[in-house]
């Protein structure tokens, strides 16, 4: 990786980035000796401006940055670096030096579970059951979505919360396979909803279906 270390006199921004939640942590300056010491300990090392030398984030409090990725930027003068803290990253005891909060957003699970169903897909290893939904085709998975919405439909309206969730999941794990079929993903869907929720989405539809556009 090339690295421009004279544009700011032998120091870069390198900016961290919780490689789970993707909420940003902090922002530190590296000179080449702070990075290579980063590189070779797998712990984020800073140039400390303001005391003249390397520090390791977590040498005093515990609370190391344990590096997952390294990335450059377009220029090769700042960096990007996904790691996973040991605890909270600021030194007054918060998550991040913003002071919020670092919590993993379930909802990026969808994008998780989107790309180990596009594994099975690509590989279609044998003994697993998303090979079997892919090998009994479009039909049968459009028949099990359909199953599991009415066992969600079931639970909503005579069951129990914790009994539509799990019914619930079952659904969007089925559909998240019959979209893969079709070689569409989960986020076209958020996509789709993002369009949706434009204030003049529905507007922009009444006009095109006036024209004949869409049906």
């Amino acid at each position: 990786m090339t690295i421009n270390f004279n544009k700011m006199n032998g120091l870069i921004p390198a900016i961290i980035q919780d490689a789970s939640t993707l909420n940003v942590l902090m922002l530190g300056f590296m000179n080449e000796a702070a990075y290579q010491k980063t590189i070779e300990s797998k712990k984020v090392t800073f140039w400390s401006r303001s005391r003249q030398c390397l520090w390791t984030k977590g040498e005093t409090s515990g609370n190391y940055l344990h590096v997952v990725d390294i990335k450059n930027d377009c220029d090769h003068d700042t960096l990007l670096i996904k790691v996973h803290p040991d605890g909270p990253t600021c030194h007054k005891g918060t998550d991040t030096c913003w002071a919020e909060e670092n919590h993993y957003n379930p909802i990026l699970f969808l994008s998780e579970l989107q790309n180990f169903i596009d594994k099975r897909h690509q590989e279609m290893p044998e003994g697993s059951y998303t090979t079997s939904l892919f090998n009994k085709g479009v039909n049968r998975m459009a028949q099990k979505v359909g199953e599991e919405a009415l066992e969600t439909v079931i639970e909503a309206t005579a069951g129990t919360d914790e009994k539509m969730i799990y019914e619930a999941s079952d659904m969007l794990y089925h559909l998240i396979v019959l979209l893969t079929s079709k070689g569409l993903r989960i986020e076209d869907v958020a996509l789709e909803l993002l369009k949706r929720h434009n204030p003049d989405w529905d507007k922009a539809r009444r006009v095109a279906k006036s024209k004949g556009e869409i049906d």
